[in-house]
């Protein structure tokens, strides 16, 4: 995949990093050094700014990789004036829906303030970090466009967690107080916007220069991106709630206590789907640029590649989580706390190998010129995901909201690839995907079988063992029957230069 599976792999390698400093903050400060309640707090604020980023922006994020083929010229880093129109159209949608946001205190108080009354006290806080977010977002995209994922990446995942933690840690230990802690968190997104914007002007040498003349020779253009907003604002609406939908029933209806476990749980399961957000980021432009020259073939073979290698990726990752479940729970300061939560953990796994596996196939048909149709699925998911988590969270607690993601995301998706197919002949699958479905789903089998008919007594001994000996199996096996035609390609290629 040439431009893409290197830039993919050094983002990463960046989110990974991320990823190390998340798991340290997370199970090594948060459960140690926070109480249940206080981390079900920081998840549910940056929730309730990241429902409101999606809508402030107004689809932004995604009419830049959609639009910006339309405006792009290699001979003017103005672009005829397009990133000026990245910077005005979210402010306006900022200050639209965060008086919106004001409005909603009254009946926000009394859906959560019986359970949780310490999101309330906070209520008017949510909107700096939303600021900052929001604008982080917006120049990440700019910068994907121009082909330079690896430093935005860098600051989502690597800045912003050290942030994080130092916030964490200042807590902790007295230095700040529980007002101070909330106001870090803003603060921590302020120096990640400043970044992306600093780095954006230099690195890509664009110009926020308005171009009225290129928009007044293309009315057509600015009519279509004017109707993509529309939508997208509807569409964000849906689908921006439908992941979080979990976390505000359990903290309206359990408690943040409960949200702090929750939000461990998703910790966990979020590991699943780190690849895609690397590999969605750079192919994403590329995937816009084939649907706009209307070349099936490519968009066929991009969609196919994407789909299998992350199912590959993600499925490896889930087994190997789900191999050492209990050795992290042992790990876990707290851990027996955090325990509760192990079967929501393997449901919530499961749910981000699906969005893992099949959300570019949403990016395909948002691009395309089908695109109203992924607001009438988001709908449904939301709805579904309402309805689902309104009736089993009363009944199963935890569980009830992952089987409620679970089954939201299935239907979903399910749907998603069909009309993909529908209407543009565009298949996400392909033989080695049904059998990588089937080598993890296998090894999972296998596992269970193990620990029910061979335990071994030694935690320590039963997870590496079986991590080395079904890891292996998934390797050798994905390797041999070439499961992944790029990442066979990649290793070779490591092999051979280290040789």
């Amino acid at each position: 995949m040439g431009i893409i599976a290197r830039q993919s792999i050094r983002g990463t390698i960046a989110t990974y990093l991320g990823v190390a400093i998340g798991f340290v903050t997370t199970f090594f400060v948060l459960t140690r050094f926070l109480s249940s309640e206080e981390i079900g707090l920081a998840r549910v604020l940056i929730d309730a700014a990241t429902l409101l980023v999606g809508l402030a922006q107004l689809g932004t994020s995604s009419a830049i990789i959609r639009f910006f083929p339309y405006f792009k010229d290699e001979h003017d880093t103005n672009h005829h004036g397009f990133f000026f129109w990245t910077l005005i159209v979210p402010l306006v949608g900022f200050a639209l829906f965060a008086g919106i946001y004001i409005l909603c205190r009254q009946p926000v108080e009394s859906w959560f303030g019986e359970k949780s009354p310490l999101f309330v006290h906070y209520f008017y806080l949510v909107l700096p970090l939303a600021f900052f977010m929001l604008y982080e977002t917006v120049f990440e995209s700019n910068a994907n466009v121009l082909m330079r994922i690896v430093v935005p990446r860098v600051v989502r995942e690597v800045v912003v967690r050290i942030g994080l933690l130092v916030s964490y840690l200042l807590y902790a230990f007295s230095i700040l107080s529980m007002d101070g802690f909330v106001v870090s968190l803003c603060g921590v997104y302020a120096v990640a916007a400043l970044i992306n914007i600093v780095y954006v002007c230099r690195a890509g040498k664009v110009h926020f220069c308005p171009d009225r003349a290129f928009l007044m020779h293309n009315t057509a253009l600015v009519r279509s991106w004017s109707r993509y907003t529309l939508f997208l604002v509807l569409s964000a609406l849906a689908s921006v709630l439908a992941p979080m939908l979990s976390s505000f029933f359990v903290t309206a209806k359990m408690g943040l206590h409960y949200t702090g476990i929750y939000a461990i749980a998703t910790y966990i399961a979020v590991m699943v789907s780190i690849p895609y957000r690397s590999l969605n980021s750079i192919s994403s432009p590329q995937l816009a640029q084939s649907i706009k020259d209307n070349d099936r073939d490519k968009t066929s073979r991009l969609v196919q590649q994407v789909t299998n290698n992350l199912l590959l990726i993600s499925g490896a990752i889930f087994l190997l989580i789900w191999i050492n479940i209990d050795l992290i729970f042992h790990l876990l300061p707290n851990g027996s706390t955090y325990a509760t939560a192990r079967q929501t953990i393997f449901l919530l796994g499961l749910s981000q190998c699906l969005l893992s596996g099949f959300q570019f196939s949403v990016t395909t048909l948002s691009y395309g010129k089908y695109y109203a149709y992924t607001l009438l699925l988001s709908l449904l998911l939301t709805a579904l995901g309402m309805v689902c988590n309104n009736y089993l969270i009363p009944l199963y607690g935890m569980e009830g909201a992952a089987w409620s993601n679970l089954i939201s995301y299935a239907v979903y998706f399910a749907l998603v690839v069909g009309m993909v197919w529908f209407k543009m002949r565009v298949s996400p699958f392909c033989r080695t995907e049904w059998q990588t479905v089937c080598l993890v789903v296998g090894l999972l089998i296998v596992n269970w079988l193990w620990l029910t008919y061979l335990p071994i007594s030694s935690l320590w001994l039963s997870s590496i063992a079986r991590t080395l000996c079904l890891g292996g199996i998934l390797c050798v096996v994905a390797y041999k029957q070439q499961l992944s035609v790029e990442i066979n390609a990649l290793l070779r290629s490591v092999f051979i230069q280290r040789h």
